[in-house]
């Protein structure tokens, strides 16, 4: 073998030696790194899955606050119910509670209603007894009763309130209410419906035509706004 020969086989070899030591280490070197990347991608998946796990976590925690603000809610609006309730229930107590006592005469009264002023007759006829042609106690009551009958809430004789527990009586040419006197004319006085009062009392035969067929006089007068004091207020009681 000549020597220019000799000189290419050895640089055929070296060029073979020098492929096989790059290629061996870039193999070592990627086998170095292979290990590396699996340990760096099984953390990363680690860390996603721990936080995928809290916050699955914390949705189920955000859930049970939720329904926790909705229990509370509800209980809230449970009491305010009851105490709305027990307000209104209340509120109808006391209401009741005026009614009767402004049935009983305890409370004043005011509002819309009615006067019936009953007097003496102008006209006696020589050699009539005068005592039929004056107010008795019977034409009293036969307003008051027919006031009441009629949905009156109170009635007053001369100011004075009439309770379930008044009497009217005759005494001379007087009436006692209550045990106080009273003089003609009467004016008797009711808070009530005005109208159904007054058509009532003028109902024909009814109340105002035996008054006046009973030699009374009788006047009538409708009021937008009377005032009847108290049973308890009334002097002299």
């Amino acid at each position: 073998m000549s020597r220019k020969n000799r000189r290419v086989v050895l640089a055929l070899i070296m060029l073979v030696t020098g492929f096989i030591v790059t290629f061996s280490y870039q193999y070592a070197s990627a086998k170095r790194n292979i290990p590396q990347a699996t340990t760096e991608g099984l953390s990363q998946w680690k860390q996603e899955d721990e936080l995928r796990t809290k916050l699955l976590e914390q949705q189920k925690t955000n859930h049970q606050l939720w329904q926790d603000i909705q229990n509370k809610r509800q209980k809230v609006n449970d009491i305010e119910n009851k105490l709305a309730n027990r307000k209104q229930i209340s509120y109808n107590l006391v209401e009741e509670l005026k009614k009767f006592r402004s049935v009983l005469g305890k409370e004043a009264v005011e509002g819309p209603g009615i006067i019936v002023t009953l007097s003496d007759s102008e006209y006696i006829p020589d050699g009539e007894n005068p005592n039929n042609y004056i107010v008795h106690e019977q034409h009293v009551r036969a307003v008051v009763y027919e006031l009441l009958v009629t949905g009156a809430e109170a009635v007053a004789i001369n100011g004075q309130r009439i309770s379930n527990f008044s009497y009217i009586k005759c005494v001379g040419p007087v009436i006692k209410v209550d045990g106080h006197k009273y003089p003609a004319p009467f004016v008797i006085s009711a808070i009530g419906a005005p109208e159904k009062m007054y058509k009532s009392l003028l109902l024909p035969g009814n109340t105002v035509d035996r008054l006046v067929n009973q030699n009374i006089d009788v006047k009538l007068e409708r009021k937008q706004h009377l005032v009847i004091p108290p049973y308890y207020a009334q002097k002299g009681r």
